[in-house]
């Protein structure tokens, strides 16, 4: 876990929000076909309104920070909250704040 990368990773509200979205798939992203428990299929964050390389550039970002995990799947990519760096994150930040 690199807590600078974590940070900078948040510092961006959409990203916040991409996760919050994340925490609760079946209340945001109830017109998916596939599972949820495969994660999110990258196309399905349309809903923010950003164009697809801008949505992408946050994913990678949050990908880059640990904070979710990727599954290819043919030629869609699901994500899912990485919990456990997640929750390292957040008792790390409590001990040492």
């Amino acid at each position: 876990m690199d807590r600078e990368d974590i940070l900078k990773a948040l510092s961006h509200p959409m990203r916040v929000e991409i996760l919050t979205w994340l925490k609760e798939p079946e209340a945001y992203f109830k017109t998916q076909e596939h599972p949820l428990d495969m994660g999110v299929c990258a196309s399905q964050f349309e809903r923010c309104g950003l164009s697809q390389s801008t949505v992408s550039a946050h994913l990678a970002t949050l990908q880059r920070a640990g904070l979710v995990t990727t599954r290819r799947v043919g030629q869609w990519i699901f994500y899912k909250r990485n919990e456990e760096t997640i929750q390292a994150f957040l008792k790390n930040i409590g001990e040492t704040l």
